[in-house]
């Protein structure tokens, strides 16, 4: 496979094609590597990847707070160069990306204007905060400490530097004329708006000598209005050459579209490659290229094809550290699959560290390891979605015996349901991956097994797993009969006419009347709330990415409506206290959810209980995942 040739960028030699992409970490209070971030590298590393890109390191805080880690003084280099020799041990090498600050992204609070490329640019998260300019001083500033950063990494032992010009960050406000409005030296035509990235990459090579690799990430196409286009993007890859990088590492898109930067469930693989294979053509230096990779025979087709150097994965190496070993081996079924929906992303913002819904083990590679059983127990799993099997297959590789019942004739709860439209196959990728790795362990599997009180005690199991899920409401609405459940039309049990107004616009609804689409010329979503996805507690790219998938499908959404009544041929709704009738040959609920918890009072005081997923609380596939791990890993 062309993934496990050897490569070069400038000096350095790579043992293979697969790249780490960027992401952040946490650091510690001064801002260096933790222990777990150390740790977290270390697994990737070990998991085969070539050459591993760190999250942006900030080289000052003189402008803007610490993002994520910072590389400003020579105290951070003492963690940084742990992290580089443990990943060395396992053949990979490591490039420390810099960034010069976040400029309008900034994400601070709404009363201090951030820094940006000129005072016209306005705060992405607080659209109402106008920015403040660097002046030239600034910039000669941001310049020197972007050099002396990169001479901290290669004192680290680093392998080499990625510049951090992408995205709609900092460098790249400099770079777009849609933020740079400058009059100056860094403003103006392309090459001068460029001037700021050029100057960093001089600086570096005169710090760290021309054999010391730098890579530019740069933005090559932003997919909104008044953004780059892909022509501007192929000029400034060769603009970027001329400057002496020796890489090009090629994104795609910024916030207003963040879905294109950073995947989510409903992008389609490969979607950013076109950018890539446009930037190749145009340079003789090597090429990277990322985008919902996951599939091994996508990332081994960008090669053959000539349209990149290297494959980045980022978020999918979260999900499974081991993905080049096992694509190295042939084991293309053991991939533990990243399914899109950023839990990675919403728990950084949301100031923690970086948990992913498929990978309990994530930025916690020691802690939480699973030991072998000590004693032989008997546990029983009661439901079969994500929660049941994650609990059956962790209690099983304890080395427990293990019996999972499933009231149905097939495993997967709601995550089958949820996974079902095509949009959605990434969730369904990790349906088939646990029904796999079910059938691989020891697990007696009973389907068709509804679960009494008095079958459970018959059995006299150590430990009981409730997993039960939940089921969808029907809301007391005159004429309720005339209208069915979401998963019925997902599914595929019915087909919708070509009228469709769904009930409810929160995750569930609008991603059904998404699917709905597909099939139907005529489809409304009709929400009480203000606004649709107000409940879904999901990350702002995933939230961007349906919205505008609704709106690129036509699909009508009427918020601030309550219905009155729903006819076989129609739906009877109030809009500001005015009646309105819509055409309605298909009524569907999406009207959320309740669990499913009938055995819980049953067996909470006679058996070794616990209550994980939608069963305690109807929630999200990693409340699922994660709590079914951690109850067996914790038994002692």
């Amino acid at each position: 496979m062309d993934l496990f040739k050897r490569g070069k960028i400038g000096d350095v030699k790579l043992k293979n094609r697969i790249i780490m992409a960027p992401m952040g970490t946490k650091p510690e209070a001064n801002g260096s590597y933790s222990d777990h971030s150390i740790t977290y590298f270390e697994e990737r590393a070990k998991g085969g990847a070539g050459l591993i890109i760190t999250g942006a390191n900030i080289v000052s805080t003189k402008y803007e707070a610490r993002p994520e880690n910072e590389l400003s003084e020579f105290h951070n280099v003492e963690k940084l160069a742990v992290m580089i020799e443990r990943c060395h041990h396992y053949g990979a090498k490591v490039f420390v990306q810099l960034t010069p600050g976040l400029g309008r992204m900034v994400y601070a609070d709404p009363y201090t204007p951030p820094y940006s490329a000129s005072d016209t640019a306005h705060s992405f998260w607080f659209p109402n905060l106008k920015c403040r300019a660097l002046t030239i001083e600034d910039i000669q500033f941001l310049e020197e400490r972007m050099a002396y950063s990169a001479g901290l990494a290669k004192a680290a032992g680093a392998d080499g530097v990625e510049i951090h010009g992408y995205g709609g960050y900092l460098i790249d406000q400099f770079n777009s004329s849609l933020w740079n409005q400058r009059k100056d030296q860094y403003g103006g035509s392309l090459e001068n708006r460029l001037r700021f990235s050029t100057e960093i990459i001089a600086k570096i090579k005169e710090t760290c000598g021309s054999e010391f690799p730098v890579s530019m990430k740069f933005t090559a196409y932003h997919g909104i209005k008044g953004g780059r286009e892909l022509d501007k993007g192929v000029k400034m890859a060769q603009i970027y050459e001329a400057a002496g990088v020796d890489a090009l590492h090629v994104d795609v898109g910024c916030y207003e579209v963040w879905y294109k930067a950073i995947t989510t469930v409903y992008e389609k693989p490969m979607h950013q490659i076109f950018a890539a294979k446009a930037v190749k053509q145009a340079v003789n230096i090597p090429v990277i290229t990322q985008g919902k990779l996951n599939n091994p025979k996508d990332a081994e087709q960008v090669l053959e094809d000539g349209n990149a150097d290297f494959v980045g994965l980022a978020h999918q190496m979260l999900a499974d550290p081991y993905w080049p070993a096992k694509v190295k081996a042939g084991n293309f079924d053991r991939i533990v699959p990243c399914i899109g929906c950023n839990e990675c992303l919403l728990s950084g913002f949301n100031g923690k560290h970086y948990y992913c819904t498929v990978n309990p083990l994530c930025y916690a590679e020691k802690d939480y390891q699973l030991t072998p059983a000590k004693t032989t127990k008997k546990i029983l799993v009661i439901g079969g979605g994500p929660g049941g099997m994650e609990a059956a297959i962790t209690a099983a590789r304890r080395g427990y015996q293990v019996e999972l019942w499933e009231k149905t004739t097939r495993l997967g709860g709601n995550m089958y349901v949820a996974g079902y439209p095509a949009f959605k196959r990434d969730v369904m990728k990790f349906v088939k991956y646990l029904e796999r790795e079910v059938s691989r362990q020891d697990i007696n599997v009973r389907y068709d097994t509804v679960a009494t009180e008095d079958k459970v005690l018959a059995g006299h199991f150590d430990k009981v797993i409730l997993a039960t899920g939940a089921k969808s409401k029907t809301p007391h609405i005159a004429g309720i009969e005339n209208a069915s459940q979401a998963e019925d039309y997902l599914v595929e049990r019915k087909t919708p006419g070509q009228h469709v107004v769904v009930i409810g616009g929160g995750l569930v609804g609008c991603e059904t009347a998404l699917d709905m689409s597909a099939q139907s010329d005529d489809v409304t979503i009709v929400e009480m709330l203000d606004d649709i996805l107000l409940t879904a507690d999901h990350s702002k790219n995933n939230d961007l990415s349906l919205r505008d998938h609704l709106t690129a499908a036509g699909v009508k959404i009427m918020t601030g409506a309550k219905i009155k009544t729903i006819t076989d041929s129609s739906i009877t709704l109030s809009v500001a206290g005015k009646d309105t009738t819509l055409p309605c040959d298909t009524a569907i609920i999406a009207a959320g959810y309740s669990s499913v918890d009938d055995l819980e009072g049953p067996l909470a005081d006679k058996v070794d209980l616990t209550v994980v997923g939608d069963a305690e609380k109807p929630r999200k596939i990693i409340d699922a995942v994660h709590e079914a791990y951690h109850a067996i890993r914790v038994m002692a």
